[in-house]
């Protein structure tokens, strides 16, 4: 199983300089071979190579770095492809369409930058690297993590690590090859996870992550947000771009605490996870739109994803259901009408009179689908790459 670790480097004002400047002529070089790659209609690794190999070297790479600016450039229009024939572009004929097809991709200056261990060694009993630079090779570039980052690192470290650049941050990301536990066939029940606003997710085990104390933080970080957008300074903007930086990891680090919690206490109960399959969530949802707001604005699919590579890591059992009717059925009859859910927090059954938390009610009937999902064969497979951050 692959997975990323991110950790952070502490380089000293030369070594930042010679870092940014490399950064600078890698992306400079891409964004020109990006062009020729446009006009000439060649995209593929193997022709960009045949066609402006020499010229990229020219431009101050060496031959690793001028190879991995031959993948980055081909690696992006591979993705552009992707994402045009899936539709997430608009339909041909769009402006949407139209904007992304009729020029060529441009890399920002300090856009990432890959590098493979000819270009790049890790000294981890120093906690130090030698990097390639423009300038020469750049050693004891200082680096720290957490514990259990530093730990996978230094166990699984496989492959290439990307250099990035943000909020003032240096940061590699490496690339991970970690066992994977073996795979608990026999489960003896299933933990359902319902997923939601109020509560962010509660367990079939009367578990429930709340959400509100975090509501109420998001509200305040919407109307600040809003503030610093409406009086469009400089400096507002600068400040409303470090704001969102700091919104995302708050949300990244509560999605890995809950996660964590829920794969533990099934790995604990030989149990294994049945998770609501929200896929077009945002666009089935009926909600008025400052709930639309609250709905968008947290990252469910993370969460999930979160909970999927960790329990394929512990060898959790871990299953997808349609999550269709799961708050207006009744866990003890089954009887499902929409009267079942007078309040948001509240259900009682019209048929058996069964009253209980409405989210730990349908966490119940997704436990259950679960089980059948999974006598039914239909298991779930965990993302293939995940952050660890």
């Amino acid at each position: 199983m692959k997975l990323v670790v991110r950790v952070k480097l502490l380089p000293t004002p030369v070594q930042a300089l010679a870092l940014e400047a490399t950064l600078h002529v890698c992306n400079e070089a891409a964004t020109w071979l990006s062009t020729q790659a446009f006009e000439r209609r060649v995209f593929s690794r193997a022709g960009l190579q045949a066609m402006a190999y020499c010229e990229v070297r020219a431009r101050g790479l060496s031959a690793q770095p001028a190879l991995h600016v031959l993948r980055k450039v081909a690696d992006a229009y591979s993705t552009l492809t992707a994402n045009l024939m899936a539709g997430n572009l608009g339909k041909p004929g769009s402006q949407r369409h139209a904007r992304a097809t009729g020029k060529p991709v441009v890399f920002r200056e300090v856009a990432a930058q890959p590098f493979d261990d000819r270009c790049l060694s890790w000294q981890m009993g120093e906690r130090t690297v030698s990097i390639w630079t423009v300038t020469g090779r750049m050693k004891h570039i200082a680096f720290t993590g957490s514990p259990e980052q530093l730990a996978v690192l230094e166990a699984y470290r496989k492959g290439e690590s990307d250099l990035l650049y943000r909020d003032g941050q240096w940061y590699l990301i490496a690339t991970c090859e970690v066992a994977e536990a073996e795979l608990d066939a026999h489960p003896a029940s299933f933990v359902g996870v319902d997923l939601g606003i109020v509560n962010i997710a509660t367990t079939s085990t009367g578990t429930r992550h709340s959400g509100r104390r975090l509501n109420r933080r998001r509200e305040a970080d919407r109307t600040l947000r809003a503030k610093l957008q409406t009086k469009g300074t400089k400096s507002a903007k600068r400040r409303a771009k470090k704001h969102a930086g700091k919104e995302a990891r708050r949300a990244r680090d509560i999605n890995h605490k809950i996660s964590k919690r829920i794969v533990a206490e099934a790995q604990r109960t030989g149990r294994g996870i049945a998770l609501e399959d929200l896929g077009g969530i945002r666009e089935r949802a009926r909600l008025r739109k400052p709930q639309r707001v609250t709905l968008h604005s947290w990252s469910f699919h993370q969460l999930g994803a979160f909970i999927a590579y960790k329990a394929k890591r512990a060898g959790v059992p871990l299953v997808h259901v349609d999550p269709a009717y799961t708050s207006q059925e009744c866990s003890q009859c089954h009887h499902t009408d929409r009267r079942n859910r007078p309040s948001q927090a509240r259900f009682a059954c019209q048929v058996c009179g069964f009253v209980e938390h409405a989210d730990l009610n349908s966490s119940h009937n997704i436990a259950a689908r679960g089980w059948w999902t999974w006598v039914r064969g239909a298991e779930s497979q965990a993302p293939a790459l995940t952050l660890i951050a």
